[in-house]
């Protein structure tokens, strides 16, 4: 069951996007399950969950406005392609999926607390599990240095989380990534809320009603299924 807070309303599905408040920015409903059901019905309609480790209840939200980038056009400053082009690093993906979010959990958890609880790790790890959710992973001296996980329906590539343990590492993943999605069809990468990180990878503002119209016509491409391999 979710509290819908537009009216206050107890509703058995989570209400449409376009009902969240404009204060907190974004915030739809609170309740509900955390599991790959709920979570495909999210995302498929434009909301996330983000909830601290205090929160009982899961909070959903639609932030507006919202933070996407083209896949096909990402910024690479001429730093970070020198950077690529050094070859120190092995870029992949699906190899390290557990790592990855655990990794992404402990740097955010040493900075400001994490909202990439036990229950948030464990249903994206079914959604892995199910062929949704990917990772991408960095790698130097066979060390995992890097990378970022994220949700992929049609041709819409909803990024989670990343982490760098080595300079410029989640940007090569974002970068590859970006390279990944472009050349099987993907049109958009979800961003969420724009920050200065975000930004300085190509991400621009979106207004809601736009992105809902954009993922509602791109997630009926065929995507990208199954565990995912770069060549």
């Amino acid at each position: 069951m979710f509290f819908r807070f537009a009216d206050g309303q107890i509703t058995d599905g989570l209400p449409p996007a376009d009902q969240a408040l404009q204060e907190p920015n974004g915030l739809v409903a609170a309740g509900g399950e955390l599991n790959a059901t709920t979570l495909i019905a999210a995302y498929s309609g434009g909301i996330f969950p983000w909830f601290n480790d205090d929160q009982e209840a899961v909070l959903w939200w639609s932030p507006n406005p919202r933070a996407v980038i083209d896949p096909r056009a990402p910024r690479v400053p001429r730093s970070l392609a020198k950077r690529i082009r050094a070859g120190t690093f092995e870029i992949t993906a699906d190899r390290a999926f557990n790592r990855v979010i655990s990794e992404c959990a402990a740097l955010r958890e040493q900075a400001e607390g994490t909202w990439i609880t036990e229950r948030m790790r464990a249903a994206y790890g079914e959604l892995h599990r199910l062929g949704y959710a990917h990772s991408v992973e960095v790698w130097e001296n066979k060390n995992l240095v890097g990378g970022l996980y994220g949700v992929a329906l049609g041709g819409v590539f909803f990024g989670e989380s990343m982490f760098s343990r080595s300079r410029d590492a989640s940007k090569v993943a974002f970068v590859r990534l970006c390279a990944e999605l472009a050349d099987r069809g993907f049109g958009l990468i979800d961003g969420q809320v724009r920050s200065d990180h975000l930004t300085s990878l190509g991400a621009v503002d979106m207004s809601r009603e736009e992105f809902l119209s954009a993922v509602a016509e791109l997630i009926e491409r065929p995507g990208w299924s199954g565990q995912w391999s770069f060549d």
